[in-house]
């Protein structure tokens, strides 16, 4: 072909390589030896809800962004970003869109049932912090039942101090630690 680079290895028609058959060129595919044809223009395999599992493997393809996934990509959690103020369990109306997001994701999948992990910073007793993260937890819960979950799909865990994501020697790394989690219970697929 006439526009192959120079260079390039082309088989007995002049065409540029493309050997596991994805309609890419080997020098242009970036993931050589796909297991499906369906490629991007990299030759990488379709991802269609962007959530690092190729949809030829993802038994859950409409997975929400912000979501974490299993190797099938099926939700296993979601980082809601719901934090506290210091010493309370109120929650911020900044906070309520991720909530938004777990509701919606609930109730497109009736199955689902979610464990809230509540968190704190270091700053007091450790039996206090286990209480604090408790209500935390408590106060996400009643708000998905408020919008319509069944309580019965929805466990409480709590953390207290333990697992910082951020460091507590700092404000704003402490601000991060005092959080609630939601973490997708697997079910039957």
């Amino acid at each position: 072909m006439p526009w192959t680079p120079d260079g390039v290895k082309v088989d007995s028609k002049g065409c540029p390589l493309d050997s596991d058959g994805d309609g890419v060129a080997d020098y242009l595919d970036k993931c050589p030896g796909s297991k499906t044809t369906k490629v991007d223009e990299r030759g990488c395999a379709l991802d269609s809800d962007g959530d690092g599992v190729a949809d030829y493997l993802d038994k859950c393809p409409t997975t929400p962004d912000g979501f974490k996934v299993d190797a099938q990509g099926c939700a296993i959690g979601f980082t809601m970003h719901v934090n506290f103020a210091t010493n309370s369990a109120k929650i911020e109306s900044k906070d309520t869109p991720y909530i938004d997001k777990l509701v919606s994701y609930m109730k497109e999948h009736p199955q689902t049932k979610v464990r809230l992990e509540g968190y704190t910073d270091s700053d007091g007793s450790a039996s206090y912090n286990l209480k604090l993260s408790a209500k935390r937890a408590e106060a996400v819960k009643n708000e998905l039942v408020a919008r319509g979950i069944d309580a019965s799909r929805i466990t409480t865990k709590a953390y207290g101090e333990e697992n910082p994501i951020a460091s507590n020697a700092t404000p704003e790394g402490k601000a991060q630690n005092r959080r609630v989690e939601a973490v997708i219970i697997p079910t039957q697929r």
